[in-house]
């Protein structure tokens, strides 16, 4: 939900700060007051295009904040518009584009007024509110049908690599074989390039190696060498050992340097014994390394991947060895799951098809009463190409309109009026019921063109919406304000010689007095007495 707006030099807005509750809220005031700022306000969050003729006169920007809660976490979003057109976008206090503004709160927001920014003007988005009016038979039909469509496109993919692959087959699998003979001439062992890139010191300067490891053992091991000071030294310490223990510390650290020297010299013989001085063994293995390394360098840049492109080359040998059996073997599995998929595709198409008449005659119901009485609604359905269908389905789906008996149904973008489209979309959103996910509705002039009677039923409609969304709408009718749970008045002043916009709620005897202004102009007697009646209605 939508729950603080705060507004900045934005058009006739000095500032306003705005919190909003759940459920139906109306936002009411004289013409010009600049009710559609706020809503203009709203769309910048949104993603909509901004430019410097919204900021206002003498700022240097203009500033839009709101605070939603989605998902049960707070997130601030800031939009800010420069005198010289620039915008920036702010998420959570992070830099973010205009593009994530609208992907984050696009789906959260229906705004319904004067042809921009309505999902309902949107025929790609149609398909889907028919689905969510006829419920689980549709989710699961065209879950099924999605599942038809992934498995169809896998095999037809599989097949056209196949096909491909296949079309020079003589020539692949010639460069195949040679990769494979390539690699097993040599037969490298993972990790074998490590191991004989440690061994190759040993063998190059395994005499020198093996001259300094006998002079070592020697100093540590021959008569008088290290081993034998240490063996003096312990004696020494020993006679005297158990009267001191400072003293003591130096036996124990000579007990530890002499076996340590034990360990030390015989570690010394074993490597310098193991050394190998035979040259043809240095040969060998730098010639071994020589072509594992160029082995990498022709096919990834370790054994391991030379391995990897022997194991992928002798998988796709057997592929291509099989030839046409494979081949044919795939248009197989790709023509089984394109007839799983057309079956998938009837039964959707089926579900959608027995679900057109109620929900057109549902729609017309509740078009009828919000003063929309000639209306006719239809369903345009036309079948896609089998190679062009999509997630939603194998059919393009799209809603008609006619305002008049007589008149031949078209689509809504090019027919109706903005306060008709509201009307169509409160109408439909009251059909859909608890189908619809949306968490916000904003409906600007859907009170346009109608007084009376249906007038109490909008305002009936919009607070039953508010059961299940929050709903703020735009209104001159007081019947359509009495209904609501929030009401907020612009108003037009002045300060410093300029105009402003002031918004503010109002409530009891304030709020009274706004729906008397909305009835007759003025807060006469009779109006007064027919506000009070009117938001009496509603407290029933």
């Amino acid at each position: 939900m939508l729950a603080e707006l705060h507004v900045r030099d934005l058009a006739l807005i000095d500032e306003v700060w705005l919190e909003f509750e759940p459920g139906f809220t109306v936002l009411s005031g004289e013409t010009g007051a600049g009710k559609t700022v706020l809503v203009s306000a709203l769309k910048l969050l949104l993603g909509e295009r901004a430019d410097s003729t919204m900021v206002r006169q003498g700022a240097d920007e203009a500033l839009v904040e709101g605070r939603f809660v989605l998902d049960g976490r707070d997130v601030l979003v800031r939009r800010r518009v420069s005198a010289e057109g620039r915008s920036r976008c702010t998420i959570d206090g992070e830099m973010a584009t205009v593009t994530m503004l609208a992907d984050l709160l696009g789906p959260t927001v229906d705004l319904h007024g004067q042809h921009d920014h309505q999902a309902l003007l949107s025929p790609a988005r149609h398909v889907g509110y028919l689905d969510r009016f006829i419920g689980a038979p549709a989710h699961n039909a065209l879950q099924a049908y999605r599942e038809a469509l992934a498995d169809y496109r896998a095999a037809r993919d599989r097949l056209a690599e196949l096909e491909a692959a296949l079309a020079d087959r003589e020539q692949r699998l010639d460069r195949l074989r040679y990769v494979i003979a390539d690699i097993e001439a040599v037969e490298p062992r993972a990790g074998e390039d490590a191991e004989l890139a440690a061994a190759l010191p040993r063998l190059r300067h395994g005499e020198r190696l093996a001259e300094a490891a006998n002079a070592a053992w020697v100093a540590l091991k021959e008569e008088g060498g290290a081993s034998d000071g240490l063996s003096r030294a312990l004696q020494a310490l020993g006679a005297a050992r158990g009267l001191d223990e400072a003293f003591d510390v130096f036996a124990e650290t000579a007990t530890r340097l002499d076996i340590e020297v034990q360990e030390l010299g015989s570690a010394i013989l074993a490597y310098a014994e193991a050394i190998d001085h035979d040259p043809a063994a240095l040969d060998a293995t730098e010639s071994r390394l020589h072509l594992i390394e160029g082995l990498a360098r022709k096919y990834g840049g370790s054994v391991e991947a030379v391995l990897a492109a022997r194991d992928a080359a002798v998988e796709e040998e057997a592929v291509l060895d099989a030839g046409e059996a494979g081949l044919a073997s795939a248009r197989d599995v790709r023509e089984r799951a394109a007839e799983a998929l057309r079956e998938a595709a009837e039964e959707l198409l089926a579900v959608r098809g027995e679900a057109i008449d109620p929900f057109v005659h549902r729609l017309g119901e509740a078009a009828a009463d919000l003063a929309l009485s000639g209306a006719t609604f239809a369903v345009a359905r036309t079948t896609l190409p089998f190679d062009s269908w999509a997630a939603d389905g194998p059919e393009r789906v799209e809603f008609l309109f006619s305002s008049g008996a007589g008149e031949e149904p078209r689509p809504l973008a090019r027919i109706a009026s903005g306060g008709e489209v509201s009307r169509v979309m409160l109408a439909l959103k009251g059909v859909l019921g608890d189908a619809d996910a949306v968490p916000v509705l904003v409906f600007d002039e859907v009170d346009a063109g109608i007084g009376g009677a249906t007038a109490l039923t909008v305002g009936t409609r919009l607070a039953g919406l508010a059961t299940r969304h929050q709903v703020l709408a735009i209104t001159h009718l007081a019947q359509v304000a009495a209904a609501a749970d929030q009401h907020i008045v612009v108003t037009k002043g002045e300060r410093d010689g300029r105009s402003v916009t002031n918004v503010s709620p109002v409530t009891g005897e304030g709020r009274v007095a706004e729906v008397a202004r909305m009835l007759s102009g003025g807060a006469s007697d009779a109006g007064i007495a027919h506000a009070r009646e009117l938001l009496a209605r509603r407290s029933r």
